[in-house]
């Protein structure tokens, strides 16, 4: 009998100690962790400018995003107008589209937090595809169904910090992809964005300018 009452001793303890372990953080959180997820619901809302290097040209978008109010305010060199996105998706505009893929390239850090669909995968010692780093490799693959180009996957090339270096974007989890950097990052009101990404030249293919957060 005292052997058995040890036992159920024993065990409840144990039972306890590991209820009060804190849970492990997932890679994807602890790199939203590092640009700063904790503070985004303190946000109102965010601005900015997203430029793209095309050819000889440099084509850009303006969006402000109200966070609390969710609706979006896109502006480009023909139009303007602010649109709800409480709309169905049959109802959605065009543009919508357009600040899903800039807001990936400005907050992707947070979209791993703020979205379900994808499973990953981590190795490490992982060569970085432009600068040549051992970098923790962290590879993001989306389920055929949701978004607006579903099964895509991302290839994120993080630091001993987390934060992301590098990522290659390879549609419809394809073999290929083009590598791009992240870096020239920027604090803004508690959370970090990377407002530059270089191609394989060095030359500046992304950048965002304007950047208002409130």
């Amino acid at each position: 009998m005292k052997n058995l009452s040890y036992t159920l001793f024993v065990l409840t303890v144990w039972f306890c100690l590991s209820c009060s372990q804190p849970e492990e953080k997932t890679l994807p959180m602890q790199v939203a962790q590092a640009y700063g997820i904790e503070n985004f619901d303190k946000l109102n809302s965010i601005a900015y400018t997203w430029n793209v290097q095309v050819g000889p040209d440099v084509r850009t978008r303006d969006w402000k995003w109200n966070i609390k109010d969710r609706t979006v305010y896109y502006a480009d060199s023909d139009t303007s107008y602010t649109y709800s996105l409480d709309l169905p998706k049959e109802e959605m505009p065009k543009a919508d589209a357009g600040f899903i893929n800039d807001k990936y390239w400005l907050m992707y850090p947070f979209q791993l937090a703020w979205d379900s669909g994808y499973t990953y995968d981590v190795e490490e010692e992982a060569n970085a595809p432009i600068s040549g780093d051992k970098s923790t490799k962290l590879t993001i693959v989306y389920n055929d169904e949701d978004g607006y180009t579903p099964g895509d996957a991302y290839d994120l090339y993080l630091d001993s910090n987390k934060m992301i270096k590098e990522w290659v974007f390879r549609k419809g989890n394809g073999d290929e992809g083009r590598p791009f950097t992240w870096e020239a990052e920027k604090d803004f009101n508690g959370v970090t964005f990377a407002t530059e990404h270089k191609n394989v030249d060095g030359v500046k293919f992304i950048w965002f300018t304007n950047i208002e957060v409130n």
